[in-house]
């Protein structure tokens, strides 16, 4: 398959994204966690920044297709998870109220407080996964949190809440699992976004025949 971290998501490409991702996701050796050596089921699909649109409508495809298949996803989208617990404090509007008087590590300590994955974050996917009937959940909006929330902070927390289905992070730049170097999640494909060795990355994740 190619190298969707690293290649132009052409036409061609895009199906052949969304072909590995359905066939993988929609196996009973996916859903049953088999292979996993009792390992969390976590999973990174890492895709170049500049092919959002294109992630953005490969996921929104994979979710009716899988829903077809008879898979149930449940997206949580960080940023809009974010939208909702900074305007129940009230302090988005403040924020923008005072957008001149505050200063950035200002703005940045009070958002990170609120959206802190352990006390906020974290129960909040929790809450929504306890109302939902799902096989997958798909996390998004990863690039649009930072710096207020990190990737490795949210699987990290994540992985005493969702233990049963497995978790699928679309992540906007690298994701380097290899023996020899550790693993890292690069943001954007500059920024690196601390360690997380966890997970497999779905690209690189085949179901046996």
């Amino acid at each position: 398959m190619s190298d969707f971290a690293s290649a132009t998501l052409n036409g061609s490409q895009e199906r052949e994204l969304f072909d590995h991702l359905r066939d993988v996701i929609s196996s009973k050796w996916f859903l049953e966690k088999q292979g996993l050596n009792n390992e969390v089921p976590f999973f990174i699909c890492p895709f170049k920044p500049e092919y959002q649109i294109q992630m953005t409508r490969v996921i929104n495809q994979l979710s009716q297709k899988l829903d077809g298949d008879g898979v149930s996803v449940l997206e949580t989208n960080l940023f809009d998870i974010a939208l909702e617990l900074l305007e129940k404090r009230n302090l988005l509007s403040k924020s923008i109220e005072r957008e001149t008087d505050l200063k950035k590590d200002q703005l940045v300590k009070a958002f990170r407080n609120v959206l802190d994955p352990q006390d906020h974050l974290i129960p909040k996917i929790r809450e929504m996964a306890d109302e939902a009937n799902f096989d997958v959940l798909f996390i998004t909006g990863v690039g649009e949190v930072f710096p207020f929330i990190r990737s490795h902070n949210v699987l990290n927390n994540l992985q005493s809440a969702i233990k049963v289905q497995p978790t699928v992070m679309f992540f906007p730049g690298s994701y380097q699992h290899e023996l020899a170097t550790g693993a890292s999640l690069d943001l954007f494909g500059l920024l690196t976004d601390d360690k997380y060795y966890r997970a497999y990355n779905i690209l690189t994740y085949k179901v046996p025949a």
